[in-house]
Formats: C-alpha cells, sequence, structure tokens
C-alpha cells in the first residue's frame, strides 16, 4: 500500500511539534481558507506545491484510516482521532478548532507513546535491556 519512505514516529512527532507551535493557526499558507489537518502541515505528501501530485494511496497516514475508507478524496479526514468514532471531518462538521486541536494532540501524544512502547519491547530482547547476541562457534582441542 504505502510507499512513504518516511518513518511513522518520526512524522507523527514533527506533526505533534507543528501543531504545538500553531501551525494550523499561524501561518501564511492559503490564509485566505481554514487550514486542514495534515493536509497543510509538512505531514502531507503534497505540502510542496512545487513538486508532482503523489496519490494518498503512497501516504504512511493511510495505516490509520480505516480500511473502508481509504478511497475517500481526502482519506486521512477519516482517521479517528477521539473516542465514539470522531474523525478529523466530524470535527470539522460538529466540533471546534479548539475542540479538534485538543482531540488531534491528544491522539498523537497516545498513538506517539504506543509506537515507543512498541519498539522498546521489540528492542529489549533480555533483562539487560540491550538486544540479544547469538554467537556461533566450537571448542577446539588443546594443541590446535
Amino acid at each position: 500500500m504505502a510507499t512513504d519512505q518516511r518513518e511513522v514516529l518520526t512524522v507523527l512527532r514533527n506533526e505533534l511539534a507543528f501543531l504545538e507551535k500553531g501551525g494550523y493557526r499561524e501561518t501564511a499558507r492559503a490564509a485566505w481558507r481554514p487550514q486542514f489537518v495534515f493536509q497543510d502541515s509538512p505531514t502531507c505528501l503534497n505540502f510542496d506545491p512545487t513538486q508532482s501530485p503523489r496519490s494518498c494511496s503512497e501516504c504512511l497516514m493511510m495505516e490509520f484510516v480505516p480500511e473502508p475508507l481509504r478511497r475517500r478524496r481526502v482519506p486521512c479526514r477519516y482517521i479517528p482521532i477521539a473516542g465514539a468514532g470522531r474523525t478529523i471531518e466530524w470535527y470539522y462538521r460538529s466540533g471546534t478548532q479548539q475542540d479538534l486541536d485538543a482531540a488531534l494532540a491528544a491522539w498523537l501524544r497516545k498513538t506517539i507513546a504506543g509506537l515507543e512502547e512498541q519498539r522498546a519491547s521489540a528492542g529489549n530482547g533480555n533483562a539487560l535491556g540491550g538486544p540479544e547476541i547469538h554467537v556461533r562457534g566450537h571448542f577446539a582441542k588443546s594443541g590446535e
């Protein structure tokens, strides 16, 4: 599915930093219209208008979009970021910008923490906290 070569953890951390710095509120980018989550941040594969457009299906954020919604025009709007199936699109229609920002920040922090925990548990194969190392060897007879 995705051919985006960026790492998801790095992208999510950068998105959280962008959000916390007011990236969706304080921008000269298309100031005449509201800013859209993910689409108007460096997270988007199509953020740079000087580059050839890429398909959303190539984006690593697609892993967070429920399967039945991946064919939508802007699939990242359908990422569930809060309980009761509340997506970014839901907040556009029923919430406020402040509600969306708070829910998105909470989702980003929770998702980042979960990914970091997965990474830590996958990388700690022994009680010392480091990776296990297996060495294949043989005993030599004395005098060899």
